[in-house]
This record gives structure tokens, C-alpha cells and sequence, in this order.
């Protein structure tokens, strides 16, 4: 009986350390007591560098004030948390993205004995299996029917171009799906840990400042101000995706701009990293938006880098080009001659399964953090609402080389020159600025920022009041509105505001 119970205690032992999930059971304080041989594997350390320390200690700073402010909150008051996703660090210093539930137990006094914490590795989780199979499942049927082509030859081959039709329509909605799909998860998830940072931090930081902890408030801001900034870069690379981001084309001269940047891609690559530009003579211009253009080449350099990590060459090309018909219908852009730039790495290079996803939005083979997967979206959206294309090629082992195509502008005057400058402007009192914004948080910061270059500003809520301020106040000498607006956009004011002032 004995050896029986050995046995099945033995069986137990087995089951908690080599669970597919990891384990901990932690004392109340958060100190861990026992954690499981999967989680030691995961993060790469022994049970004795876990055992003793606490749950919070693993996680990201990100993680950590979520934990703080959400996680153990309300494990204390309802005794478990379901499925929240966190960062956890690794030995070596990597991100190993989990999946975490939380159950207190409670002893019949009402007190907590322990907390079990279940946590499953998330890194290759699956997403919209369900839009794929159903993808599949058409594609299946119109294979099917295809095989069963008979005697009826001529009806059942109609037959069977109406149901091939049928299954690609699917299937193409089945990708928009999916793409949607992946767009609106990634961005939910992206603002929901951002936002989590953002606000937990300043909850935080605001309650040292009310005890008088000042030590950590810096940190705490700083995390803030990062998932701030983190969710504005997410908000600009969006509408590029969409092809719905507000463009100001001009002629533009590619190799002017090419050259202007040697500065901004020198201290971007690195010294690994070797760079040559290769200019064409003769260069035709083009007529794109010409920072938007700058974004998209620096997008191209900083992928090729990433590309190269132990070192390599970076060529940046110019070149005029003529798009046959052919290659036109194939890639859904009109034939004709284009300004082709073309980025070229000597790095690892990207077998064909990952071409096909590279311009996805949020694909990416780069770690967890280091990327969000909206740079070359970024880029192909931009190319095509400026009336061109985006093209890769790439061998593995070999290197890649991204070509972006821009119309030829044969309108040869106004060449846009563009020179960065650094310095922060500085306003006048005199200059009466007119803020035109319906969010009240917004116009308050933009208020008060404008305010701190020394402007005077006179702030309204919407069109119609500030039409109405631009008749009262003739010294009103700059209109800095929103786009967005109920009555009408910020495009249409701005036209209205003109004729009151003709």
C-alpha cells in the first residue's frame, strides 16, 4: 500500500513539473514558494533562482505596473484573475510573452494561504483559425467539383467556373478578413498595454507624489511617456497603411533627398553597417510628399539594418524606370515611366512564404518588442496612394532588395528643397494664434503648449465658433485646427476662414 502511494505520489511530482504550462504557488505577500521545471525552462533559470523572489521581479516594467495596479488588486478582493497577457524576462535579458491566471485559496478564516499562478507561453499563439478554415473548406468544395466534371461537359464546366469564381471571391474575403482581423487585434492589444502603461504609470506617480516618494516618480513618468509615445507612432503609421493618410505632394528631386540624408542614415545604421548611395544622372523628378517619401527610405534602411545585425553593406539606388503593360496589370499600377529608389542589405535575406506576409500589418519576424510589424505596411501604403508600387526581392543568404516607384512629374519647375532645421520656433504675444479643437483635453494641452512659445491663443470648440471669433478678432493671424470635425473638417474651415478675410 505503501509503495502504491509512493508511486502515485511520484506521478504527481511528474505531472506539476513537466505540465505543458508553467506553475507557481506563491505566499500571500507575492514571494514565490514553488515553481514548476516548465517555467525554469522557459526563463532559463534553476528552481532556486525563482523559489524566493517575487512574481512582480519577472516581469517587464510595463508588466509591473499593471501587476501593481490591476493584477493583485483584484486577486486579493475576488480571488482570482483570468487570462491577463504580460511580458516576462528571460535569463538572458529576451521578453517571453504568457498568458497568466491567478486563484487565491482561502482558509476558513477568511484569510489567503497561497496564490496559484498558471501561466502558458504565448509565443506561438494561433490567430483566426477559424477565417482559414473556412477558406480552406471553399477552396476543398471547388476541387471537388472540378473532379466530378462528366458527361455534361458543357453545363458542368460553366458550373464549375461559377463555383471557381464563387471560391476565389471567399477566399479573397476570407484574406480581408483576416487582415482586418489581424489589424484591429494587433492595435487593440498594442493600445490596450500602452494605455495600461500610460495610465497605471501616472496613477502611480501620483500617489508617491501624494505620500512623497519622489524616488521613483522619474521612472514612472518616463514608463508613461514611452507607452505615450509608442501609441502616437501606432496612430501615424495607420492611416499610411489605410492609404488614408493626408499627403502634400510637390515636385520632388529623389536624389537631392537621397543625398540630404546622409546625415540622419550614417547615425542610424552605425559604424557596422558600410553605405553607399548610387545616384543616376539624368534623374526624372517626381512628385510625392517629399517627408513622407524621407520616412519611407529611412523605413527601408532601418529594416535592411535589422537585417544585418553582425554587419554588412547598405546600397541606396536611384534610377529612372518604364512599367510595361505587362508588369502593370500584374501589379495594379498604371504603366508608364516611374522614379524607381531601391534599398539593398547584404543580410539574411527572406525566403518566398515570408515575402508574400511581409507587407501584412503587424507581420513581423523580428523578437517580441522589437518591432511592431506597420514598417513596410508603412511604406507599400504610401507608394501606392502616391500612385506607384513597392516591389521586394530578396534570396536567403544573399540579401534583399526593396524598390519603391514613383510617377515621373514632367512639370520641371518649383523643385522642392528641402533643409532640416533643429531649432525650436519661438512665437510672439502680438501673434494671435486661433486653436479650433473639439476634444476638451486636447485643446487644453495644445493651449497650454502653444502658450509656452510665448503665443496668444484664443481657444474654441468647433467651426462654427471659430468663424465666428474670425470675424469678431481681425488680429487673429493663425488658424491651427483639427481635421475631424461634426459641422465640417478642418479643410473646409480653413477655405471658409479665407473668404471671411478676403
Amino acid at each position: 500500500m505503501n509503495q502504491q502511494i509512493g508511486s502515485e505520489v511520484d506521478d504527481l511530482v511528474d505531472l506539476f513539473e513537466n505540465a505543458p504550462c508553467g506553475y507557481i504557488s506563491a505566499a500571500p505577500d507575492g514571494r514565490i514558494m514553488l515553481a514548476n521545471r516548465t517555467l525554469s525552462s522557459w526563463l532559463g533559470l534553476s528552481s532556486d533562482k525563482i523559489v524566493g523572489r517575487r512574481f512582480i521581479d519577472f516581469l517587464t516594467m510595463p508588466g509591473k505596473i499593471y501587476f501593481e495596479t490591476h493584477f493583485a488588486p483584484l486577486v486579493t478582493m475576488q480571488g482570482a484573475f483570468n487570462e491577463v497577457a504580460l511580458d516576462m524576462v528571460k535569463a538572458d535579458g529576451t521578453r517571453l510573452p504568457v498568458l497568466v491566471n491567478a486563484v487565491a485559496r482561502i482558509a476558513e478564516e477568511g484569510a489567503v494561504r497561497f496564490i496559484r499562478i498558471t501561466i502558458f507561453n504565448a509565443t506561438y499563439r494561433r490567430h483566426y483559425e477559424k477565417e482559414l478554415l473556412e477558406a480552406r473548406a471553399v477552396a476543398e468544395r471547388a476541387a471537388t467539383a472540378l473532379k466530378d466534371l462528366n458527361a455534361s461537359l458543357e453545363e458542368r464546366i460553366a458550373k464549375a467556373v461559377q463555383e471557381k469564381v464563387a471560391a476565389e471571391t471567399a477566399l479573397h474575403q476570407a484574406q480581408k478578413i483576416e487582415a482586418l482581423g489581424r489589424l484591429t487585434g494587433g492595435v487593440a492589444h498594442d493600445f490596450n498595454n500602452m494605455l495600461a502603461v500610460v495610465i497605471g504609470g501616472l496613477n502611480m506617480a501620483q500617489r508617491r507624489i501624494d505620500r512623497g516618494a519622489l524616488d521613483e516618480v522619474p521612472k514612472l513618468l518616463a514608463a508613461a511617456l514611452d507607452g505615450a509615445n509608442r501609441a502616437a507612432t501606432l496612430t501615424q503609421r495607420l492611416p499610411a497603411f489605410s492609404r488614408q493618410q493626408p499627403l502634400s505632394p510637390e515636385t520632388v528631386d529623389a536624389n537631392k533627398l537621397v543625398a540630404n540624408m546622409a546625415e540622419i542614415l550614417a547615425s542610424t545604421l552605425g559604424e557596422v553597417i558600410q553605405k553607399e548611395t548610387v545616384l543616376t544622372s539624368g534623374l526624372w523628378p517626381t512628385k510625392a510628399d517629399a517627408n513622407q517619401l524621407e520616412n519611407a527610405v529611412l523605413n527601408l534602411a532601418v529594416n535592411a539594418r535589422d537585417a544585418m545585425p553582425d554587419g554588412g553593406k547598405l546600397t541606396i539606388e536611384t534610377a529612372n524606370a518604364h512599367i510595361d503593360d505587362a508588369y502593370a496589370a500584374d501589379h495594379e499600377i498604371e504603366p508608364g515611366q516611374y522614379v524607381m529608389i531601391a534599398v539593398t542589405d547584404t543580410g539574411c535575406g527572406m525566403p518566398q512564404d515570408v515575402i508574400k506576409k511581409a507587407i501584412d500589418p503587424f507581420f513581423t519576424t523580428k523578437p517580441v518588442g522589437k518591432g511592431t510589424g506597420l514598417g513596410l505596411s508603412q511604406v507599400f501604403g504610401f507608394a501606392k496612394q502616391s500612385g506607384g508600387h513597392m516591389k521586394i526581392y530578396s534570396e536567403v543568404g544573399i540579401g534583399t532588395t526593396m524598390k519603391i516607384y514613383l510617377p515621373r512629374e514632367y512639370g520641371m519647375d518649383n523643385i522642392a528643397q528641402h533643409v532640416r532645421n533643429d531649432s525650436v520656433p519661438r512665437g510672439s504675444p502680438s501673434e494671435v494664434v486661433l486653436l479650433v479643437e473639439d476634444d476638451a483635453s486636447v485643446r487644453e494641452v495644445h493651449t497650454r503648449m502653444l502658450e509656452e512659445l510665448a503665443y496668444t491663443v484664443i481657444a474654441v470648440d468647433g467651426p462654427i465658433a471659430a468663424l465666428a471669433t474670425i470675424e469678431q478678432r481681425p488680429d487673429v493671424a493663425v488658424l491651427f485646427t483639427d481635421i475631424v470635425m461634426a459641422q465640417m473638417n478642418g479643410r473646409q474651415l480653413a477655405d471658409e476662414a479665407r473668404i471671411k478675410r478676403l
